[in-house]
């Protein structure tokens, strides 16, 4: 458990910097320029990111189980999953009206992902894991909206067309995922 702890502090604490000490980043980034400080934050991430997938199936071993989740529970985690591959894709195709719409799709990806595995898991192990990204990604997409507003960053002009791409492949990717990859990669099936 303690290097899934530390991988997650470096991980989300990497990404959690402009949220807890903005003026600190920005003194840093003055002071090593942009290229270094984000390929220092680039290393730390990537090395609490292996600590993370180093350490969750080592800590699982032996965590114990503080609930049984329902069947229903599986089941509802594999449909969340789907509004979250959408907003991961429509994150990354520039131009469209969804990711006007919800800003900072990615953020709120990384949330629905979490409560859909909260919902689905119910050790030690993935309270902390799921627990911790889950609440990551609530404060910093919340805070991401605020400073929108305050900047006055507001968005309404990305195409239909680009939502709908957005929509159609982030669905083809989570019936991959959901029918074929999640089992291949952790061994669980979500409809199974």
């Amino acid at each position: 458990m303690t290097a899934l702890v530390i991988g997650l502090v470096l991980f989300i604490g990497s990404h959690s910097v402009r949220l807890l000490a903005s003026d600190w980043r920005s003194a840093t980034m003055a002071r090593l320029g942009e290229k270094r400080w984000k390929g220092v934050q680039a290393l730390v991430s990537l090395f609490g990111f292996g600590l993370i997938i180093w350490g969750f199936p080592a800590a699982r071993l032996d965590s114990p189980l503080l609930w049984q989740p329902p069947l229903w529970g599986r089941h509802l985690a594999g449909l969340l999953m789907l509004p979250a591959f959408i907003l991961l894709v429509a994150a990354h195709v520039p131009n469209n009206a969804l990711r006007d719409r919800v800003g900072h799709g990615l953020v709120a990806s990384v949330a629905l992902w979490a409560l859909a595995h909260l919902l689905a898991n119910g050790r030690v192990v993935d309270v902390v894991l799921f627990g911790a990204f889950f609440v990551w990604a609530l404060l910093d997409f919340f805070s991401l909206r605020r400073r929108d507003r305050l900047a006055g960053n507001v968005r309404h002009d990305g195409s239909a067309r680009n939502a709908l791409i957005a929509v159609v492949v982030g669905g083809i990717v989570w019936a991959f995922f959901a029918g074929f990859a999640h089992a291949w990669l952790f061994g669980v099936r979500p409809f199974g």
